[in-house]
């Protein structure tokens, strides 16, 4: 009896550290699968997204954002990690949106204003850059086409050493500002009288020459254009053609009657000596 409760007592014994070892080795399994999945996550920090679509001139309220995980190496520059950012209770007023945000867009701070802030023109200069306004009529401003956010180049048209020329004195300006009216979704057709561009201040010194000497023509560029317009101009010798000189030949004649008729009879001119 005592025999068998031996023989019984080891079997139990190995069948427990089997059970032991067994269940290390699953366990050990388990951390190494938990680390690995730690490593394969992404680190997140919190961004704030705009919960509708904001316009330009829209006052953002906190019920218009909320916070969203966002990867860490991957965060647009300007973004607000709180909400004491983007509506510090120490400061009085409203921050007002610039440009066009859709839904779930990051809020960033090139595109509202600073708390209390106008939302006027100056609001939305890249630093470093001048607004500048040119006058333009409808054979000037492409029509009416025009809108903020567009780009043109900027032709010159005058009188240089008494000939006529025209010549692209600027490309790829940015417009800021039709009119009075600086939203980038407004796609109705308006014959402007004036576009303000964005330009650095020698580019303002040139246009402003320019617009002072001789007459602007805008020419819109394309959205998806990226290419560099050549500086290329244009005289009147190109367009009509080099100035001939004629020289007409000297005719000589003798008067003499027929009759009461009076006739002009052409001879050779004389030979100057």
């Amino acid at each position: 009896m005592r025999l068998i409760f031996g023989l019984l007592l080891l079997v139990g014994l190995g069948l427990a550290g089997f059970a032991v070892k067994t269940a290390s080795g699953r366990f050990s399994q388990y951390q190494d699968a938990l680390a690995r999945t730690q490593e394969a996550v992404v680190p997140v920090k919190d961004v704030y997204v705009v919960t509708r679509q904001l316009r330009y001139g829209d006052v953002l309220q906190p019920e218009d954002v909320r916070a969203v995980k966002w990867p860490a190496d991957a965060l647009p520059i300007g973004t607000f990690d709180s909400m004491e950012k983007i509506f510090p209770p120490e400061r009085e007023g409203e921050r007002t949106v610039l440009r066009v945000m859709e839904r779930d867009e990051p809020v960033l701070l090139v595109k509202v204003t600073q708390p209390g802030a106008d939302a006027g023109l100056a609001a939305a200069l890249t630093p470093g850059m001048r607004a500048f306004a040119l006058q333009v009529d409808v054979n000037s401003g492409v029509s009416g086409f025009l809108r903020p956010g567009d780009r043109v180049d900027v032709y010159w048209t005058g009188n240089r050493e008494q000939g006529g020329v025209t010549r692209l004195i600027h490309a790829n300006l940015p417009l800021i500002a039709i009119d009075q009216q600086t939203d980038e979704e407004r796609n109705s057709p308006t014959i402007a009288r004036n576009v303000t561009v964005e330009a650095t201040p020698t580019v303002v010194a040139k246009l402003a020459q320019a617009q002072a000497t001789g007459r602007l023509t805008l020419a819109l560029v394309g959205v998806r254009d990226e290419t560099e317009s050549a500086q290329v101009q244009a005289t009147l010798d190109q367009i009509l053609g080099p100035k001939e000189t004629v020289e007409q030949a000297r005719t000589c004649t003798i008067r003499t009657r027929k009759g009461a008729e009076l006739v002009l009879i052409p001879i050779p001119c004389p030979v100057e000596g």
